[in-house]
C-alpha cells in the first residue's frame, strides 16, 4: 500500500505574514539581508555569505556571464549553466572573475582594413558609439587605435572607406600600459580631459577600456559580492554525468561554488558525485538538489552537500508535475525541509543552508520563502526578464518581451538532466516569453526594498530573527481575492485635481 501524506500540498499563494511589533530602531536602513550560502558549524559564520538572498537559476535563458556580473554586483550569485561545452562554461566563469568594476572588456572591435559600413553595422548591433581597432579585430588583439561617431558621419563620409582612414591611431592618443587601479585610471581621465582610456598589457594587447561615463560605477554598487582578491564571485552548475571532467575545469577557471543541477537530487548518483567532489576538491563548496522533503535533505546533507536546493515542478516554465505526476507545493516543501535542516543542525552541529528553487511568482513570495526557513532563493523567470539575461528581446503589440525556455524543453536539449539518455523523449519544460523588465539593477533594488519593508513590518532587521519570529496564516480563496485591488485601474497617467 502507498504511504499517504496527511497534509495538503501548499503553495506560497496560500499564506500571508502577520505583522509584528516594529520597534523604533527597526527601520529599512537597518535591515541586513546577509545570509549563509554554504555549510558551516552552527553559531559560526559561513565561509561564503550572500549580501542579498538571491541566486539565478542554472538555465541557458538566465545565467550567462553578463547576468552573473550584474547579480554579483547586487550582492547575489549566479550559477553559470552547464548545458554547454565544458570549455565554454569555464570561459564564462573566467569572464566574471576577470571583470573589474569600471574596467570594460570591449565588445565593439574592428580591424583597420574593415569598412566604415562594417563599423556602422557593428555599432548598431552593440549599441555602442566607440570601437577599439585591433590587429585581429578582437577584444584582446594588439591595440592600434579608436574610432567613434565623432570620427565620421554615415551621410558625409564614404562608407566603403576603411576604418584606418578615419580612426585615431594609438600614436595620437592617451593610453595606459600594465597594471593600474581604477582610481589611477579615473585620475587620468579627469586630469587629461579624456572620454576613454585604453588599458594595454606590456605587449601592447588591449585589456580594457575605462570610460569617464563610468566614474560613478563603483559607488553605484556598494554591496558587491567579492572574494578576498576583490573579484566578483560566481557559481557554476554541474551534472552527474561528466562531472569528473567538468568540475576540474570550472575550479581551475575560478568558480567560487558549484551546484549539482537535477530535477531529482534524491539519488545515489548525486550522493556519489558529491562524495567525489568533496574528496578531489575539498576547498570548493558544492550544493545538491532538488528535493521536496526532510528525507531528501538528510540524504544529501549526510552525503556532504554544502547547501540543498528545494523544489520539484514549481517553476513557471516547468511541467514536470503535468508530465510525471511528481512534486510538491513549494511552501510545503520549504517548511518540511527547513524543519529537517534545523533537526540536522541540532543533531550534528553543522548548519546546511537551504535554497527555495521555483514557485516564486511575486516579490512577496521571496519574503515568504525566507520566513519559512529558506536561507536564499533561486529564480529563473525573475532574472530572464532583464537586459542582462541572454534571451532575445522582442517587440510585440503589447510591448517588449524576452525569450525564456526551460531546461526540460525541446529547445534546451538537456536530456541528460532528466534521465532521458541522449534524446528527449518527452518535455518537462516549455519555451515561451516573459515581459521585459529593463535593467537588473533597478529590478533587484525594487524587490529588495519590498523584502526589507516586510521584515520591518514583522519587527525584524536580520533574516535569522525574521525566521525565528515570523507568524504565518493560511489564506482562504475569499481572503486571497481581498488581497488584490478592487477598483477600475486607470490605464493612462494624468494629473488629478
Amino acid at each position: 500500500m502507498p504511504i499517504i501524506i496527511d497534509e495538503v500540498s501548499r503553495t506560497f499563494n496560500e499564506y500571508l505574514l502577520l505583522p509584528g511589533r516594529t520597534r523604533k530602531d527597526c527601520t529599512v536602513s537597518a535591515v541586513d539581508l546577509s545570509t549563509p550560502l554554504v555549510r558551516h558549524p552552527a553559531h559560526e559564520e559561513s565561509p561564503l555569505v550572500l549580501r542579498a538572498p538571491l541566486t539565478s537559476a542554472i538555465m541557458q535563458a538566465v545565467s550567462s556571464h553578463d547576468l552573473a556580473i550584474a547579480l554579483a554586483r547586487e550582492g547575489g550569485l549566479s550559477f553559470i549553466y552547464h548545458n554547454q561545452p565544458i570549455e565554454a562554461q569555464a570561459a564564462a566563469v573566467r569572464k566574471v572573475k576577470h571583470f573589474k568594476s569600471g574596467f570594460v572588456t570591449s565588445d565593439t572591435n574592428v580591424q583597420p582594413a574593415q569598412t566604415l559600413r562594417d563599423l556602422v553595422a557593428l555599432m548598431e548591433r552593440t549599441g555602442h558609439s566607440t570601437a577599439a581597432v585591433t590587429d585581429d579585430g578582437t577584444a584582446t588583439g594588439v591595440f592600434l587605435g579608436l574610432v567613434g561617431k565623432r570620427d565620421f558621419h554615415p551621410q558625409r563620409h564614404d562608407l566603403d572607406a576603411t576604418v584606418e582612414s578615419r580612426m585615431t591611431p594609438i600614436d595620437g592618443m592617451a593610453h595606459a600600459k600594465g597594471e593600474l587601479t581604477l582610481s589611477e585610471a579615473n585620475a587620468r581621465l579627469w586630469e587629461e580631459r579624456l572620454d576613454v582610456l585604453p588599458v594595454l598589457d606590456l605587449e601592447g594587447r588591449l585589456q580594457h577600456l575605462v570610460f569617464r561615463s563610468d566614474y560613478e560605477d563603483g559607488k553605484k554598487f556598494p554591496n558587491q559580492l567579492v572574494d578576498a582578491d576583490k573579484r566578483l564571485r560566481v557559481g557554476a552548475g554541474v551534472n552527474t554525468h561528466d562531472y569528473t571532467d567538468r568540475i576540474p575545469a570550472l575550479v581551475e577557471a575560478g568558480a567560487d561554488v558549484l551546484c549539482f543541477d537535477s530535477s531529482d537530487g534524491y539519488s545515489d548518483w548525486q550522493a556519489e558525485a558529491i562524495a567525489w567532489t568533496k574528496k578531489e576538491f575539498p576547498q570548493t563548496p558544492i550544493g545538491g538538489g532538488n528535493v521536496v522533503d526532510g528525507a531528501g535533505f538528510d540524504f544529501l546533507a549526510e552525503a556532504g552537500a554544502d547547501f540543498v536546493k528545494v523544489g520539484v515542478g514549481g517553476g513557471s516554465i516547468c511541467i514536470t508535475r503535468d508530465q510525471k505526476g511528481i512534486g510538491r507545493g513549494q511552501a510545503s516543501a520549504v517548511l518540511d525541509v527547513a524543519a529537517a535542516r534545523d533537526a540536522f543542525t541540532e543533531r550534528t552541529g553543522e548548519y546546511v543552508p537551504i535554497c527555495s528553487d521555483g514557485g516564486l511568482v511575486h516579490d512577496y513570495h521571496i519574503t515568504l520563502a525566507l520566513a519559512m526557513g529558506a536561507d536564499f532563493v533561486m529564480m529563473g523567470r525573475y532574472f530572464a526578464r532583464f537586459d542582462q539575461a541572454p534571451g532575445a528581446k522582442i517587440r510585440t503589440q503589447e510591448g517588449f518581451v524576452k525569450e525564456y525556455w526551460g531546461e526540460g524543453s525541446a529547445r534546451a536539449q538537456n536530456a541528460a538532466r532528466y534521465g532521458q539518455g541522449k534524446q528527449m523523449l518527452f518535455e518537462e519544460g516549455v519555451d515561451g516569453y516573459v515581459p521585459f523588465a529593463g535593467d537588473l539593477h533597478e529590478g533587484v533594488a525594487s524587490t529588495l526594498a519590498k523584502v526589507k519593508a516586510t521584515m520591518v513590518s514583522c519587527g525584524a532587521t536580520a533574516l535569522p530573527d525574521f525566521q525565528a519570529g515570523a507568524q504565518l496564516t493560511l489564506v482562504s480563496e475569499q481572503s486571497f481575492q481581498e488581497s488584490h485591488a478592487n477598483v477600475t485601474i486607470r490605464e493612462t497617467s494624468g494629473t488629478t485635481h
